[in-house]
């Protein structure tokens, strides 16, 4: 698909080159993705090491009010978790347009990864309210101290879930691949080496493996839309014109292939919905025949307890009718001498 895309282009003389140089950067699928920034991430890693520094210098910041310590502490505990859920804010959407741009795995990876450090933050203020609670039973340690610490290993474990975010966006912004949600692009009737043990154990990360291929292939339709009409624009200016050396064949050459791109793409899309449609049709079919499996193995508990009960009866009726028999057979042996 990728060659195919590259061939218009490639065919156009140098003029329509310069003229739709734009589309080599704009368009999604072209492997021109648009690189994630790391400035919102190195500024939350400097407020990160600030509050750390707040917290290790407590005694001295706050000496002229050394009595107010604990409380202008915990303060700035609320602040900065207020600022760590506006950045985590920030981080979702970063995520969600790397997963628009069609890379799936790595947007898996993020998802996690961008909710720890607000999470922390929010661990240590419940820690911090619980010393402040519990300050009248505390005497190993002085409660500003106890904060402090608790500051600090926040600021850390934040710190090094941000270090793990910013690694992973500079490996993104270095990979030179096409979207791996591409992959999952294929039929789950048809064998596939892969993704065969996922067709069959994880259905559910195949659904949302089509979905999100779903969501890239609905961005990349929006984009040739927009350039569609932009071709036909430009089409239009230069048909107005008398100058023999337009090259409105080149163009209309130009604006078939991106119409057929356009098909192409939603061809695709549609056949990705049907096999998102069959699959969970798959996974439904299952969940029956399991529900199905576990009822039979109800009604066999069901009928082994019974014949169970039933045996330890007989056990019982044969024990009884044994002790009858030895006691009738003691008078007679009595009667006999």
């Amino acid at each position: 698909m990728a060659t195919e895309r590259h061939t218009p282009l490639a065919s156009t003389s140098g003029e329509d080159n310069a003229l739709f140089l734009d589309i080599l950067h704009e368009a999604p699928l072209l492997g021109h993705r648009k690189s994630r920034s790391i400035f919102g991430s190195v500024v939350y890693s400097i407020l990160l090491a600030s509050y750390a520094a707040l917290a290790v210098g407590a005694p001295w910041i706050f000496r002229p009010i050394h009595s107010y310590t604990s409380q202008l502490l915990c303060s700035c505990d609320v602040i900065f978790l207020v600022l760590a859920g506006i950045f985590q804010q920030y981080f979702v959407s970063q995520v969600q347009k790397i997963r628009l741009q069609g890379y799936y795995s790595f947007s898996q990876k993020l998802k996690h990864i961008v909710r720890l450090p607000f999470a922390t933050m929010a661990y240590g203020t419940a820690a911090m309210l619980l010393v402040m609670v519990w300050r009248p039973r505390i005497s190993i340690l002085s409660i500003s101290t106890i904060l402090r610490i608790i500051m600090v290993v926040e600021a850390v474990c934040a710190g090094s879930f941000m270090s793990l975010y910013i690694g992973y966006i500079y490996q993104y912004n270095s990979l030179d691949s096409e979207p791996d949600v591409l992959k999952s692009l294929y039929s789950p009737l048809q064998p596939s080496s892969s993704l065969e043990g996922l067709r069959y154990y994880d259905a559910g990360r195949l659904s949302d493996q089509q979905m999100a291929l779903l969501q890239y292939q609905r961005e990349n339709l929006h984009f040739l839309s927009e350039e569609i009409l932009r071709l036909q624009e430009c089409l239009s200016k230069y048909e107005r014109t008398d100058d023999g050396s337009t090259p409105q064949v080149d163009l209309a050459h130009l604006l078939a292939a991106r119409d057929q791109e356009l098909r192409t793409l939603s061809a695709e899309m549609n056949q990705v919905q049907s096999e998102l449609r069959l699959a969970r049709s798959l996974l439904a079919e299952r969940d029956t025949e399991i529900q199905r499996v576990r009822t039979t193995n109800n009604q066999l508990e069901r009928a082994m307890e019974a014949e169970r009960m039933s045996n330890l009866e007989l056990q019982k009726k044969i024990s009884i009718l044994t002790k009858r028999s030895h006691v009738k057979a003691e008078p007679t042996e009595q009667r006999g001498p």
